[in-house]
Order: C-alpha cells, then sequence, then structure tokens
C-alpha cells in the first residue's frame, strides 16, 4: 500500500484512484454515493485524505471482523 504521509491533505480524484488501486469510475461511485465523504465544488471533487484513510480503515476492519468472527451474531 502506498504511504499516504506522501500525498497533500487534499486529494484529486486521480490521486485516490493512485491510491486504492481503482479506476476512474469506481472512484466517482464511491464519491457519489458518500462511502468516501467529499465536497464537491462546481464539477471537482475536493477529498480529504482523512476520508480515504477512513475508508480504508473500515475495509480492514471488516476483513478482520470476517476473518476473525468478532462481533458476529
Amino acid at each position: 500500500m502506498k504511504n499516504l504521509e506522501n500525498y497533500p491533505e487534499v486529494l484529486t480524484v486521480d490521486q485516490m484512484c493512485e491510491i486504492l488501486q481503482i479506476g476512474k469510475l469506481k472512484a466517482y461511485e464511491l464519491l457519489r454515493t458518500h462511502t468516501i465523504k467529499c465536497m464537491r465544488i462546481g464539477k471537482k471533487f475536493i477529498i480529504p485524505r482523512a476520508s480515504v484513510e477512513g475508508f480504508l480503515d473500515s475495509i480492514i476492519r471488516g476483513i478482520a471482523v470476517d476473518l476473525y468472527g468478532n462481533d458476529q451474531d
């Protein structure tokens, strides 16, 4: 995984794609559905690096729950 501290506090869609290793269509879907929190100014998305970090953390927690059976009924 890329070291996110090397990225600016506010990311472009291209930077987000690079970090997550996804294409632009999936990136825009994550932004439009507010899965990754962002702000839109005109046609431009303002993506806080912290939002991408939070998204990755939630995925990691979800994988840990699936692997170790924590929090399952």
